[in-house]
């Protein structure tokens, strides 16, 4: 895809990174946030106490990171949290250490995206790759097809691409340390239906994520997930039941065989 045109770069964006143990993937990650050709960055990263020598190579990279903390914390949501406490940004993305953008102007695009619908929140698709192969595509997450209706049934946008305006955080809170592994999914239910925030899609891959995360790591995994995406929707008032949300099993295992566009 050709590159859209410079942005103006008005609104500044705060990109969180959170790592425990990332040494084999961080410096991906942060080389593509440093390469982005959006100037208005504020970029931030929140380790949990590594040991393995992520953070020298974290270092490595000096007054370029805008904010550096690492210290011990309660798992992944708690540290972003963190992130989005002292995130000075009017725009706030999340983008974890085992994923990377996919192009030096994506974070362009979804701003621009963004300010043209006059949306509170704006996502895209993504790709899954290989972990050891990144470019080898094991799935592709698309999030054209999401609409709210969908949330009851365990749908949401891909949330690594999800950008949302500061003051909603700051109003509505941070991920809830209530759910394991569905709090990502919690937030976005918090936002869309309490909230009543707006969104836009931008149609094209902005991140590639590596895969083995958390949320796709085995059935317990998967069992764990879904009940909590049951219980995420039940507590922000959203009809659903897990039979509902396992209707979305067969749909999803199709992304695993759909080429990119």
């Amino acid at each position: 895809m050709v590159p859209v045109s410079m942005h103006c770069n008005r609104q500044k964006v705060s990109i969180i990174t959170v790592c425990f143990n990332s040494a084999k993937t961080i410096r991906d990650t942060i080389e593509s946030v440093l390469s982005q050709d959006y100037q208005n960055i504020e970029y931030i990263i929140i380790d949990g106490a590594s040991n393995d020598g992520t953070m020298d190579i974290v270092r490595e990279y000096g007054d370029k990171i805008s904010v550096v903390i690492s210290e011990e914390d309660r798992g992944i949501y708690d540290a972003m949290n963190k992130g989005i406490r002292i995130a000075t940004g009017d725009v706030v993305g999340i983008l974890n250490s085992d994923d990377y953008y996919s192009n030096t102007f994506a974070v362009t695009q979804l701003i621009k995206c963004m300010e043209e619908a006059g949306a509170d929140t704006v996502f895209a698709d993504l790709l899954i790759v290989d972990a050891s192969d990144t470019d080898r595509i094991v799935r592709y997450y698309d999030s054209s097809a999401f609409h709210l209706g969908r949330l009851r049934y365990g749908w949401m946008p891909a949330h690594p691409t999800f950008m949302v305006k500061r003051v909603l955080y700051d109003k509505y809170g941070g991920f809830s340390l209530d759910y394991k592994i569905a709090a990502d999914f919690e937030m976005i239910v918090r936002l869309f239906h309490k909230a009543g925030a707006s969104y836009a899609y931008f149609p094209d891959v902005v991140i590639k994520m590596r895969s083995g995360g958390a949320s796709s790591s085995g059935l317990k995994s998967s069992w764990v997930l879904n009940n909590e995406i049951v219980r995420a929707c039940r507590a922000n008032r959203v009809k659903t039941s897990l039979p509902q949300v396992l209707l979305k099993i067969p749909a999803k295992l199709i992304e695993y065989v759909r080429k990119p566009k």
